[in-house]
Order: C-alpha cells, then structure tokens, then sequence
C-alpha cells in the first residue's frame, strides 16, 4: 500500500506565494517522478511540475521563473514553492507520484487528494 499526502494550497491575493507538499509513503522501493498537475474548471489537466530522481525538473511554460519544485528525497516529500501567483493559477491541485513498490518492484502512478489553490483579490 502506498499513501499519499498533500499539504497547503488555499486562497491568496495575486502576487502572493503558497507551497505545496507531496509526501509518500508506504511500501516503496524508490520514487521515480513526483509533480503537480493542475486542471481549472471547464479546462483540461496539465502538468505544472514534475521532478526527477535525478533532479532534473520540467515546468509547464506559464509557471516558469515563478513556480519552484524540490524533493526531499530521505522523507520522500516533494515541494512546490508558488511565488508570483496569478489569478490564472487558480485550480485544483493533485499531486502525482511515479514509483517501483517494494512488493513487486512494479512501477506505478500515485495520485494525491485535490488541493485547491485559488489566487483572488
């Protein structure tokens, strides 16, 4: 079983910062990728971050220079530092955990509860 955490969000005036957090746990051999995807109403989902076990980091073009994503890699945690908000940034948040389980050495998707961020003045 492998469990998945997430932590902040809420609603803040444009120009301000939240951070996110992803932690996993459970029966887990080695995390691959952890990310954040984010769909507003009536759009698509889309991938706003993801991070590497290596550390290599891809961002969705928008949040690039303004969205920050770190991993802990010893608490299998992963982190999105959203500074600069905009209210275009409003949507519901759902992390998104790629990892080898430890019973089957399988890799799997992992999915975390909503988290909704809402940028308004």
């Amino acid at each position: 079983q492998v469990q998945l955490v997430e932590s902040g969000g809420g609603l803040v005036q444009p120009g301000g910062s939240l951070r996110l957090s992803c932690a996993a746990s459970g029966s887990i051999f080695r995390v691959k990728t952890m990310g954040w995807y984010r769909q507003a109403p009536g759009k698509e989902r889309e991938l706003v971050a993801v991070i590497a076990d290596t550390g290599s980091t891809n961002y969705l073009d928008s949040v690039k220079g303004r969205f920050t994503i770190s991993r802990d890699n010893a608490k299998n945690t992963a982190y999105l530092q959203m500074d600069s908000l905009k209210p275009e940034d409003t949507a519901v948040y759902y992390c998104n955990v790629a990892l080898w389980t430890s019973a089957t050495l399988s890799l799997r998707t992992y999915w975390g509860q909503e988290t909704q961020v809402t940028v308004s003045s």
